[in-house]
Parts: C-alpha cells; sequence; structure tokens
C-alpha cells in the first residue's frame, strides 16, 4: 500500500501515448525522443543506452567504411540513430548504415527507405533481437548485405543476399587475424583484431 511519502508514477503522462499494439507511425514520428526507438505494427521498442565498448566499435566500423566510400565517392554512410523503413510499419535503427549514390532517392530527412549495407554490434541485452530477428528482417527488406560484431565471441560475421528479399547465405565469419571482406563493395577489407583491439584499448 503506498504511503503518502511514496511516489506515484506519472500515470498522467504514460496516457499521452497510445498502448502498446495502437501506435501509428504517425505516433512513432512524433515521439519527442533522441535516443534509439524502433517501431513494428503498431509497437515500440525503447533500445538500451549502448555501452562505450559498444559506441568504439560502432566508430570504428564507421571511420573504416566512411573512408573507403568517401575515397570512392560511391554514396552515403551514417549511423544510428537513423529511421530505415524496412516496410510500411517496420522501422530499425541500424548501427551504421550504408546507401550507393544512385539510390539517393531512397533517402530523406525522416529516414531510409532500406539500405544497401547495414552492420550491427551484437547488443548484450537481447542477443536474439540481432542475430536472429533483425537477421531474417534484413534479409526480408532486400538489403543485400549485413554485417554482425559480436563482442562476446569477438567474431565478425557478414551475410549476403543471392537475389533479392532471399535468406542471407554466410559469406564468411571472420575472427582475429582475419580480413573482412564486403561482396558488395569490392575492395572493401577490415581488420577485425584492429576492430577489437579498438575496443578494448
Amino acid at each position: 500500500m503506498l504511503t503518502q511519502l511514496d511516489p506515484e508514477p506519472a500515470w498522467d503522462i504514460a496516457r499521452l501515448f497510445p498502448p502498446q499494439g495502437h501506435w501509428s507511425e504517425e505516433d512513432y514520428f512524433a515521439l519527442p525522443n533522441n535516443g534509439l526507438v524502433e517501431f513494428s505494427s503498431g509497437t515500440i521498442e525503447v533500445l538500451p543506452m549502448p555501452s562505450e565498448l559498444h559506441q568504439l566499435m560502432v566508430a570504428f566500423l564507421y571511420r573504416a567504411l566512411a573512408q573507403f566510400v568517401r575515397e570512392h565517392q560511391l554514396g552515403t554512410v551514417l549511423f544510428a540513430p537513423l529511421r530505415i523503413q524496412l516496410w510500411p510499419g517496420k522501422y530499425r535503427e541500424p548501427d551504421v548504415v550504408f546507401m550507393f549514390k544512385h539510390h539517393a532517392h531512397r533517402r530523406s530527412a525522416q529516414y531510409w527507405f532500406g539500405a544497401d549495407l547495414v552492420m550491427e554490434v551484437v547488443s548484450p541485452d537481447d542477443p536474439h533481437r540481432d542475430r536472429v530477428t533483425k537477421h531474417r528482417e534484413y534479409a526480408e527488406a532486400g538489403i543485400p548485405e549485413y554485417w554482425l560484431v559480436d563482442p562476446t565471441s569477438q567474431t565478425l560475421t557478414i551475410w549476403v543476399q543471392q537475389q533479392a528479399k532471399m535468406p542471407y547465405q554466410c559469406a564468411g565469419e571472420y575472427q582475429r587475424g582475419d580480413q573482412a571482406a564486403s561482396q558488395l563493395l569490392s575492395g572493401f577489407t577490415l581488420d577485425v583484431a584492429a576492430l577489437f583491439d579498438e575496443a578494448e584499448t
């Protein structure tokens, strides 16, 4: 039982928002939030604040990819928070995203319509989300290449599509001592040891 000294939840604030399962895309875009919030079929998912380790790896991935893309004038590389519409009613915020310049019409101020390559660092709060759920969704959305970094096993796995919107095939699982190589971006490689050493340092 609550006493006069017990704080009460801010029920009035909670009632300003729709219940889970009843959110619209308009409700989602109207959220006054500068954090990571994803949207799926009327439900929002507020993602936890990333750790320093997570952000160091994301920063390394972004710098490496952005430098390669800039040098070859291939397109645009960005990082979360940035909404990616996988299909109407489904929005994700990958850690790193790339779009070819000839697909620039799929970019807008609010969100991108898909992407050509996405990268995720597995989050410890829910590894299944990155390894299974997003793996399936990114393939269904027709994103040609998916890089998945697992800090626990210190591996980097690259998944690719042989045909649009078909299940991913593993192009390679890389560990320390390996150079991970993109199939989508010919010539783009990444030193796996350097990725994990950057984070540990």
